[in-house]
């Protein structure tokens, strides 16, 4: 299964660590050199919780902690 938050739909997207070498130009060098790039991901911090649904039921789903302390779900005791 994707770790796809439910209620905001915040999912991995991808970036990259971008490394550089050398003295900057305002430090007094001669500027910065990127010497390698690497991919990554950045990944939303996604808790399994039980949730309180419309209808009364309970479903445990994949909810950001954005979305948990902004309120927009009701945590099922």
């Amino acid at each position: 299964m994707a770790r796809i938050c439910a209620i905001t739909g915040k999912r991995p997207v991808k970036g990259s660590i971008i490394n550089r070498k050398g003295q900057s130009k305002k430090s007094g060098g001669i500027g910065t050199h990127v010497t390698s790039i690497t991919k990554r991901k950045f990944r939303p911090n996604l808790q399994k919780i039980k949730v309180k649904l419309p209808t009364g039921a309970t479903k445990r789903v994949w909810v950001s902690v954005k979305a948990i302390k902004a309120g927009l779900v009701e945590k099922a005791l």
